[in-house]
């Protein structure tokens, strides 16, 4: 383990940096939208260009790296990252805005890509489940701290947007300052939606209909909140319940789902979201009315928790449960099919769920993940009735980000081995001076 911090110590810290200003920006964007009294419509619009941008970087982005290299793709992206927020202050309109998150979109998966693909190939056969694991910390984490930077100055002035790209540009620093040699990079092929679907249509329905939800969850929830009348405090405090929640959940649940037929697990904790998201409505009652008249957040605070406990492991219940059905050598490629699904409707989410708030209300917003969380639960029951559940010893839960890229991806301990890094005796000479 330590070996492994030694060795990525610039990389883990950009990334920080990198979840850091991530996490904070994607609430200052909701909370300032209804500030500026845009309409739920267009801050759903404006919110889901992040994932069209990073449905469109992910396609674009191999080709750029080989080109040019990981250090300048991941210098010049996480500048343009810094540069668009700057811009967010200076021209505030949803369809501006809805082209600078493309951009953002864009900008992060490039990074996700250059640091994922570098720790992988930083690690050994050995590490590289200690290298996702803390790699799983740094993002979940940094998020959350980034959520209470919210209090840093009020989301009306340009202070935050200007402290985002702060905490961006610092991300450089170690990375450019680093030593070590950059990987070459590896193309992965992604199986082809038609293919995945024979191998797992509930796999891919499923990833599909979770990649709104996800999407729709992490941007609107500090729009929700504020709708609500939510104290900037409390945005923050709701916001960091989700990222630290699903990074808990991840395990525990993970752990069940390799001792019992995984996808009755799903279908269990999808049902689970679904009905914590409805409690979570009832709870909610006169939360939005003036101090002295609105109840009390602690019960929507624990029912949100119980919520979060429930859906955001999914993902990477998803991905074991495709692989579950595939050999061991489609692991990565099946993987990426499935981050390509989880994009098309992670585009959709926050546009979608904008329109349930606008016409149900602030509480659309749980409505909406209600809805089709539900829809995983039911096509979860069906495939169940129509295939067996397949024990594939080669398969096995891994937790993952979201956002994790094919690259990211092998970084899982199940798929096919990876060879050491090889190191030249001066690469082995720079690493013992950084050591000490």
């Amino acid at each position: 383990m330590n070996k492994v911090l030694k060795n990525s110590w610039a990389l883990f810290l950009g990334m920080s940096f990198i979840m850091m200003a991530y996490g904070f920006q994607g609430s200052l964007l909701g909370v300032r939208a209804v500030q500026e009294e845009f309409s739920l419509t267009a801050t759903g619009f404006m919110m889901s260009g992040y994932f069209v941008g990073y449905f469109l970087g992910a396609a674009t982005i191999p080709n750029i790296i080989s080109r040019v290299g990981h250090i300048r793709v991941f210098a010049a992206f996480a500048s343009l990252a810094s540069l668009v927020i700057l811009v967010h202050s200076i021209l505030i309109n949803p369809l501006i805005w809805f082209l600078l998150r493309v951009l953002t979109g864009i900008s992060m998966v490039c990074i996700y890509t250059v640091a994922e693909s570098w720790l992988n190939d930083r690690s050994s056969n050995k590490t590289r489940g200690s290298v996702l694991s803390i790699y799983m910390v740094i993002l979940y984490g940094s998020i959350g701290v980034g959520m209470f930077l919210l209090n840093f100055s009020s989301p009306q002035n340009f202070q935050p947007f200007i402290l985002i790209s702060v905490i961006t540009s610092a991300a450089l620093i170690p990375i450019l300052l680093t030593k070590k040699k950059p990987p070459t990079f590896k193309k992965i092929k992604v199986m082809n939606l038609k293919e995945l679907y024979e191998a797992s249509p509930f796999g891919i329905v499923s990833s599909m209909f979770y990649g709104t939800i996800q999407s729709a969850l992490f941007t609107l929830l500090a729009v929700y909140a504020t709708s609500m009348n939510f104290t900037i405090l409390e945005i923050s405090i709701v916001t960091f319940l989700l990222a630290v929640s699903g990074a808990v959940a991840q395990f525990p649940i993970g752990k069940i789902s390799d001792i019992y037929d995984r996808r009755k697990v799903i279908v269990y904790s999808t049902f689970g979201a679904a009905v914590f998201a409805i409690i979570t409505i009832l709870v909610s009652r006169q939360m939005y009315l003036p101090d002295g008249l609105a109840t009390s957040k602690t019960l929507f605070y624990i029912f949100f928790i119980l919520f979060s406990f429930c859906s955001l492991p999914m993902f990477s219940l998803i991905l074991a449960h495709t692989n579950d059905f595939i050999s061991k050598e489609k692991f990565v490629s099946a993987g990426a099919g499935l981050q390509f699904a989880f994009g098309i409707g992670a585009m959709s989410g926050p546009f979608l769920c904008s329109i349930f708030m606008d016409l149900v209300g602030s509480n659309g917003f749980f409505v909406f993940l209600f809805i089709f969380h539900s829809l995983i639960g039911i096509f979860g029951i069906y495939r169940m009735k129509v295939r067996e559940t397949v024990d594939n010893p080669d398969s096995q839960f891994v937790a993952m980000p979201e956002t994790i890229t094919p690259a990211g991806i092998e970084l899982n301990p199940t798929t096919e081995p990876i060879s050491e890094p090889e190191k030249t005796l001066k690469e082995e000479k720079e690493f013992n001076k950084e050591s000490i």
